[in-house]
């Protein structure tokens, strides 16, 4: 039933209920006011009907309902879709500069794996006239012979710790020995059978050793610095 059609019903109840009235006030003498009509007498009752929602009207506002639902789910689908999309863009992002720096990492280590090989081949080739001994300034400037202007510092930071620029230096307590303290100091003797009384000798073993093992004398330092040995 539509709202036209209840709007007409309540009508015409009210207006058989009228007119039975009147019949009635006619029949036992009395008359209805003038302004008394029917559309009057029922209008509450009539608009109160027309504001309950029939059966066609509820399912047109659970249709409307569902509808907006449907809308919200889907924008809700749409924002988590571009949101995860994004997640996935960030991370892509994030997954190739570690890749990058990795490459990167690992191109440098083999440079300066190349340019520690190169220094130590050229190391080798460097000799001085021996000499019964060896004055520190002497023995500072071999060592700024053999390395980058950069690393001496460091270098010699670590020989001002372990032996005071002493290439006869020898620890009491162990059989470390020379300028870098090589324990025991016939390791040195890698780098030439004069280890024991010629500093250019234990400077190219010192070299050696602080950049295979810890890349340059900048991190022998750094290393020494934190555990005071290295």
């Amino acid at each position: 039933m539509s709202r036209i059609s209840v709007r007409g019903f309540a009508v015409a109840s009210a207006t058989a209920v009228t007119t039975v009235g009147a019949v009635v006030g006619v029949a036992a003498g009395s008359t209805l006011p003038a302004n008394d009509t029917a559309s009057d007498a029922t209008a509450a009752d009539t608009t109160l009907l027309a504001d309950i929602p029939t059966g066609q009207q509820a399912q047109v506002q659970t249709a409307s309902l569902t509808q907006q639902a449907d809308t919200q789910a889907a924008q809700a689908d749409a924002s988590a879709k571009k949101d995860a999309e994004a997640a996935a863009r960030i991370q892509a992002a994030k997954d190739a500069k570690t890749k990058k720096d990795a490459a990167e990492a690992k191109v440098k280590q083999e440079r300066e794996a190349k340019e520690a090989a190169s220094r130590s081949s050229a190391r080798s080739k460097i000799s001085y006239t021996q000499q019964s001994s060896y004055t520190v300034a002497q023995i500072k400037a071999m060592a700024q012979s053999m390395m980058a202007s950069d690393q001496y510092q460091c270098f010699s930071n670590i020989v001002d710790h372990e032996s005071g620029w002493n290439y006869q230096a020898q620890n009491p307590t162990s059989a470390a020995y020379g300028l870098v303290q090589s324990n025991p100091g016939s390791k040195m003797a890698s780098a030439g059978a004069d280890w024991q009384t010629n500093p250019a000798t234990q400077i190219k073993w010192g070299l050696n050793y602080m950049e295979n093992r810890y890349g340059s004398p900048c991190g022998a330092w750094s290393f020494w610095q934190a555990n005071h040995s290295y």
